[in-house]
């Protein structure tokens, strides 16, 4: 076997081993034998929410359970074409075998990332907010670059992507603005984003052509959907209409129909801006309960999710992700130290790679607090 291709199947049986590491492989077929038996029960359908959660959680089960199946079966399949090719010299079922077993290596790359998606809300769709930060019209040009960024990586996913709120720039770009990502694990792929993220470049708005550092926020926060419970105290916000300064033609408001809800206890600001008031005041009602559900998860995993919750302001000392156009190329996350020097790439929304680093870190964090924890 050539040593590429060991090195191939080195690979899946590595990712194999986390796959079955994160599914607790030696008992998945007791408990999916213990859901089929719950599954039997007469009385299941008598509480429907309870019921398909049941259902949920059973054909999750089955779908990883048949991925860690597959993966391994498929593997050992082409390594057996492989010895029998080498046996009668039969180069092109070692060529077709060796390109399989090299694409099954990814797919079960892409299958070990996915696994890493496991936490209470990863499933939810997601709120993305972006807001300038210090630099003036640099910032805010580096502002509407990161939402070009995070809607180029949603569409490279297949996921629908909703503009919430928009606030312009008074020169250039935009000051803040807020989307709402819909799709499968939207919420678990972009929480590692939350933080400040620094640009350096030739500054496009400098007559001198001299390098500028610029600085946004990004905030995540996920959909709360129709299974969670949040509670919001009607004398604990205020509800502000105000007229939409977004971009211009179609879309300008022509009334004072934006809306914009402030809960007073959290200080948490909300705000959308689409043309109908009673629209806009269910889509920040919305937002907000998200944002208060956000702040609940943080404090249940507060050793975890720590660096999201300090996100702090946006200028030096609070960066998670530094973007350097001049004097070189690179982007880096100073997290886990993952970097590239394609940054055209990165901010074309190829950011599968960074987001992976950090859910792997967090799943670190996790086993270590659980393992300091039992002990």
């Amino acid at each position: 076997m050539r040593a590429d291709t060991q090195n191939a199947v080195e690979a899946i049986e590595k990712s194999l081993a986390l796959l079955k590491q994160r599914l607790d492989w030696e008992t998945a077929e007791h408990r999916l034998e213990e859901f089929n038996a719950r599954v039997e029960d007469p009385d299941l359908w008598n509480d429907p929410a309870k019921a398909q959660k049941l259902m949920r959680d059973r054909q999750m089960l089955v779908d990883a359970i048949g991925v860690c199946s597959s993966i391994e079966q498929d593997m050992s399949d082409n390594i057996e074409l492989i010895e029998l090719g080498e046996m009668e010299e039969d180069e092109e079922v070692i060529r077709d075998s060796e390109n399989a077993l090299k694409k099954l290596a990814q797919k079960a790359a892409k299958k070990e990332i996915e696994a890493l998606l496991d936490g209470e809300a990863d499933g939810n769709d997601s709120f993305l907010e972006i807001n300038s930060g210090a630099g003036g019209t640099e910032s805010c040009d580096w502002a509407s670059m990161l939402a070009r960024m995070y809607v180029r990586w949603a569409e490279k996913k297949g996921y629908k992507v909703e503009l919430q709120s928009e606030t312009a720039g008074e020169e250039a770009g935009i000051k803040s603005a807020t989307y709402k990502i819909s799709g499968p694990n939207a919420y678990g792929w972009l929480k590692s984003e939350s933080g400040v993220h620094r640009l350096v470049r030739i500054s496009p708005f400098d007559g001198s052509a001299r390098r500028h550092t610029s600085f946004c926020s990004v905030w995540v926060y996920p959909v709360v959907d129709d299974n969670i419970e949040i509670d919001v105290n009607p004398a604990d916000i205020r509800i502000d209409t105000y007229r939409s300064s977004g971009a211009g033609g179609q879309h300008v408001n022509t009334t004072d129909s934006a809306v914009r809800i402030t809960h007073m206890p959290t200080g948490i600001v909300v705000t959308s801006s689409e043309k109908s008031q009673h629209q806009n005041r269910d889509i920040a009602m919305k937002a907000l309960k998200s944002r208060m559900y956000q702040m609940e998860l943080d404090k249940r995993n507060a050793s975890i999710l720590e660096a999201h919750e300090a996100k702090g302001d946006a200028g030096w000392g609070n960066q998670i992700r530094s973007y350097v156009l001049q004097p070189y190329q690179m982007v880096k996350d100073l997290r886990t130290n993952f970097e590239t020097s394609d940054t055209q790439g990165v901010l074309d929304g190829d950011l599968d790679g960074f987001m992976a680093a950090t859910l792997a870190l967090d799943v670190a964090g996790k086993s270590r607090s659980e393992a300091q924890a039992d002990n």
